[in-house]
């Protein structure tokens, strides 16, 4: 496993992030929620992303039985989201009053005291970013969260909040979790989701501030994994009819072509090509995973090992040419 740094976090924060939207309380889903995140320890995981909206509560549930029975919460650092619209409206709920009450809700569920990392699920561009920032430190100065941020919140919106929070000498938003992989989305997947991918002003903004990134869909929610392909234009599923619209383009599949020509070269699959270029990525990133199975866990692993050099990223995000190292025979 390989680490980060986060101030008010530690140094021990892992660059591959245990997502959760396959975890609930089924007793079928609870046992794979225990085998992912025990494997996932064991391979050195130690950071687990939550949020309020998962699995209506369930997901939250079960990594708090999880901590519980494991006995490694000091051990590890818990992402959690909260204030995400109404799922069935829309109805946007970026306000204080949602936010303190999904914090309450969520450390309730997960059995904790503290949230490590909370992270806004969704922005309200036109919320005034001053009660928000206010609400988020009322919540560190008890001491319910740590550090806090926002996901699929734009650069300027989060400069603008960071603005207002040294105007008035309060903790400022410390991480983000914007959409970051290597196929460039032709439009949202869900509605408020913002990506930096294909967005070099956003990618320079993260540059020259060095704020980290927990990258949501790093391996493009499976578009990569093949079991897509330029002629299946009918999804079988809602998840699957999303991907077709939000990634299929030529552009894209052209980065499908090379991921798999790099992945036959180096012996591994296109995922951890996709996963890896992510980790590769000039910027303070961590890269959020959603595997079903312990499994696809251990593909996404595997990226870990992949060395890619400044070409071989290029090149897979259609700059520049590729330029081939001889190999020693």
């Amino acid at each position: 496993m390989r680490y980060g740094s986060i101030a008010g976090v530690g140094d021990r924060v892992s660059r591959l992030v245990m997502g959760s939207m396959v975890f609930g309380m089924e007793p079928d889903r609870l046992e794979n929620t225990r085998k992912l995140l025990d494997r996932f320890v064991e391979a050195g995981g130690t950071t687990v992303d939550t949020a309020r909206v998962y699995a209506k509560g369930s997901s939250e549930r079960a990594v708090g039985e999880w901590l519980k029975g494991s006995g490694l919460r000091d051990k590890m650092v818990v992402i959690g989201k909260g204030a995400h619209h109404d799922s069935l409206t829309f109805e946007r709920r970026v306000t204080p009053a949602a936010i303190h009450e999904d914090i309450g809700t969520s450390l309730r569920e997960m059995q904790l005291d503290k949230i490590d990392i909370y992270i806004l699920h969704k922005d309200d561009p036109d919320a005034a970013v001053g009660p928000i920032v206010e609400a988020l430190n009322e919540e560190a100065r008890d001491g319910r969260i740590g550090v806090f941020g926002g996901s699929s919140w734009t650069h300027q919106r989060i400069a603008e909040a960071n603005e207002y929070a040294r105007a008035h000498g309060l903790q400022p938003f410390s991480v983000s979790s914007p959409n970051l992989a290597l196929a460039v989305p032709n439009e949202p997947m869900w509605v408020g989701c913002v990506s930096i991918a294909g967005d070099p002003d956003a990618q320079a903004w993260y540059a020259r501030t060095g704020m980290p990134i927990f990258a949501w869909s790093s391996q493009a929610r499976g578009f990569f994994s093949g079991r897509y392909a330029p002629e299946l234009t009918e999804g079988a599923t809602q998840d699957a009819q999303n991907v077709i619209r939000t990634y299929y383009s030529e552009t894209n599949w052209e980065r499908f072509r090379r991921a798999g020509t790099l992945a036959q070269e180096k012996g591994c699959s296109r995922s951890q090509i996709v996963l890896a270029w992510v980790l590769h990525q000039p910027l303070d990133v961590y890269a959020l995973i959603g595997p079903a199975s312990v499994a696809e866990l251990d593909d996404c692993l595997g990226a870990l090992e992949i060395a890619l050099t400044p070409d071989e990223v290029a090149w897979l995000n259609l700059q520049g040419d590729r330029v081939r190292v001889p190999v020693a025979h």
